[in-house]
């Protein structure tokens, strides 16, 4: 983990955890981190439920977003899996998908500013890590300088305690949003 508080707020990136052999698959990556285990014992101070738009009056957690792979929790969602799935679970799919493109982008985005992260480091694991680190620090000491521009995502393209249905509440209520009316997307349809 890599931890600097600056004199200033960065507010794009304060987690980095840099190190995981590349035949490992994300999940075990993630499970394994210390941000994972944070959030499992509610040590990172989320901020509290709250509605999505100041007129809502449902409630929801704040979330992180996960692949299939990926454990639920009421701050973790993930995809509904299996093929026969409902209308309504196939657009949550599709709404979580949309959300995870600009999670995938980050390390895109971040190696297309410092080219030399698209090839192998010929150095030692302790120095490619410091790379990393260093790259994921200047980049966001300049998007805090300089501001985020649009047109750079367009550069790249066994928690067995853990109460299930609970867990899936939050998702169900997500997934219900998601089709009402001041939730749908006018093209969802189309995509699913």
């Amino acid at each position: 983990m890599f931890s600097w508080q600056p004199p200033f707020q960065i507010t794009n990136l304060q987690y980095v955890d840099i190190g995981a052999y590349g035949k490992d698959c994300d999940s075990s990556v993630f499970q394994e981190s210390s941000f994972f285990k944070l959030l499992i014992r509610n040590k990172l101070h989320i901020p509290p439920s709250g509605p999505l738009f100041t007129n809502d009056t449902e409630i929801f957690p704040f979330v992180f977003i996960g692949d299939e792979a990926s454990s639920l929790s009421e701050n973790l969602m993930r995809p509904y899996a299996g093929h026969n799935l409902s209308e309504k679970q196939r657009i949550f799919n599709y709404r979580l998908c949309r959300a995870r493109r600009y999670v995938e982008c980050a390390f895109g985005i971040l190696s297309n500013k410092w080219r030399i992260l698209h090839t192998a480091l010929n150095v030692s694991k302790e120095i490619s890590k410091d790379i990393v680190k260093a790259r994921v620090l200047l980049y966001n000491l300049l998007r805090s300088k300089d501001g985020y521009r649009s047109e750079e995502i367009y550069m790249t393209q066994n928690w067995n305690s853990v109460n299930r249905a609970a867990c899936s509440l939050p998702r169900q209520s997500f997934a219900d949003y998601f089709v009402s009316q001041e939730g749908a997307l006018p093209w969802q349809m189309n995509k699913i």
